[in-house]
């Protein structure tokens, strides 16, 4: 276990961000917050820090209980951070929603396509 882990190194090693450039990206555009507060990539982390991370439309808020910067297995992985329970129900509610509305979009009629053209005319024209 390391005393002091770069923020973004922390983060590509607990599968936040599949690549260290991208973790690095995304803490450099305020993505990432520790503590409340804005961020830079070689900021150093210390356990019980809280980190906020929005990846997408997703928002984790963590707390740290582990320093390691080696990339484990995801199982492995989430052991590194404490998921605040809260965060976590708000995270699957809004992935549920947008998953229904995935499905509306998916159900509501469309124009119709060119043999669905043909077929209304032959429908029309033989009555």
């Amino acid at each position: 276990m390391n005393d002091k882990v770069r923020i973004d190194k922390w983060l590509w090693a607990a599968r936040f961000f599949k690549t260290r450039g991208l973790a690095r990206e995304a803490v450099k555009g305020g993505k990432v917050q520790l503590n409340g507060t804005r961020v830079k990539p070689g900021r150093t982390l210390a356990e019980g820090d809280q980190l906020t991370i929005r990846r997408g439309e997703d928002e984790y808020l963590v707390r740290i209980r582990d320093l390691g910067d080696r990339r484990l297995s995801a199982s492995l992985a989430q052991e590194k951070y404490q998921e605040d329970p809260a965060a976590l129900a708000r995270r699957e509610a809004a992935a549920k929603q947008r998953k229904l509305n995935h499905q509306a979009r998916a159900d509501r009629q469309r124009r119709p396509d060119k043999r669905q053209r043909r077929q209304i005319v032959r429908f029309t024209k033989s009555t």
